[in-house]
């Protein structure tokens, strides 16, 4: 009788301490993708939210476009996420044996024509902020040359006393208009794209001579110049650390209709805590129509339109790529990032 107790003491104990693990272990729904299939469409069909489609491409490296899905790739579903499983690496050919072939996988479904918008090169262009001043200008042409282009002469007066040398690098760029706040109608800065590179080749006191070593533009008098930074960096996709709220103040071509590839200009920078990688929803306010409801409704939840990732910052402005959109993006939208959403 008392071996018999034992063992049932026994196993209540060891089911007591299995429950809570097989609780917390939720066995996932396997889905295999098929041709059609995006990650927008995966959020929304199973998790009733298509805009998670960004926690999930961050949550696994196998995808290096967010855009780049396989069919017969496998994506587990829990309750509060998905998670996809790595392609299959193709198999190389191999001698006849008695085993069965194994299958390759089919070419990627491809949802949008585009490369990763994480990379920046340099033709972005920026906000130039009040605060920040040029380096120099170009002064001076040759044989009084209207344009120039690479591997042409011009003079600027950054000279010795600006501590320039010969060899010195510098980004060549040209003003485009002032920029105002959608909202506010306060002037932010400037827009300005950049028109190439040159290097400084003699130095004078107050002046120097340079070759123009990239042209992106046509280059002219006036131009201004920055010192010379790495054009072509990857941005890694980061999450945000704390909660954002901006607008798209303004974009690259100064159109108002805006799409997926468009760069944007968003009234947040540095200052607000936005960094190089964080992903913003382009989200607008959907307003209750009054006449079927009951009692007054203050705020429904906002209708989520997009995405953008900020490519590089400024103090109170930065740039970033609409990589995602189900609507037309116009100037003025809003974007945010709520952390514990």
């Amino acid at each position: 009788m008392k071996t018999c107790f034992f063992v049932a003491l026994l196993f209540f104990a060891l089911a007591a301490q299995a429950a809570p693990v097989a609780a917390q272990s939720e066995q996932p729904t396997i889905y295999t993708i098929v041709p059609g299939d995006t990650l927008w469409g995966l959020s929304k069909r199973f998790l009733n939210d298509p805009y998670y489609w960004p926690n999930m491409w961050a949550a696994n490296g196998t995808i290096g476009n967010p855009h780049f899905i396989y069919p017969g790739q496998r994506v587990r579903v829990y309750s509060d996420r998905i998670e996809i499983e790595p392609a299959p690496a193709a198999v190389a050919p191999q001698a006849p044996s008695q085993e069965a072939p194994k299958e390759v996988p089919p070419p990627p479904v491809q949802e949008e024509q585009q490369p990763s918008p994480f990379s920046v090169t340099g033709s972005e262009g920026f906000i130039m902020e009040k605060w920040m001043a040029p380096a120099g200008s170009i002064i001076s042409i040759p044989q009084n040359r209207v344009m120039v282009g690479t591997d042409d002469i011009v003079y600027t007066d950054i000279g010795r006393v600006h501590g320039a040398f010969a060899g010195d690098r510098f980004s060549i760029y040209k003003k485009t208009g002032a920029i105002s706040h959608p909202v506010t109608n306060v002037i932010l800065g400037d827009r300005v794209i950049p028109l190439g590179e040159l290097q400084l080749s003699e130095v004078e006191k107050d002046a120097s001579k340079a070759i123009v070593t990239k042209s992106y533009q046509e280059i002219s008098p006036g131009s201004f110049l920055l010192p010379y930074r790495e054009k072509r960096v990857t941005v890694a996709l980061k999450a945000a650390d704390r909660d954002l709220t901006g607008y798209i103040v303004d974009s690259q071509t100064g159109n108002s209709a805006l799409a997926v590839r468009d760069l944007v200009f968003l009234d947040l920078g540095t200052a607000q805590g936005v960094q190089p990688g964080n992903m913003l929803y382009i989200v607008r306010d959907v307003k209750p129509d009054q006449r079927w409801v009951l009692s007054r409704i203050e705020k429904l939840p906002v209708d989520v339109v997009g995405a953008v990732v900020v490519l590089q910052t400024n103090t109170n402005t930065s740039t970033a790529v609409i990589v995602k959109s189900v609507d037309t993006i116009y100037r003025g939208d809003r974007v945010e990032v709520r952390k514990n959403r």
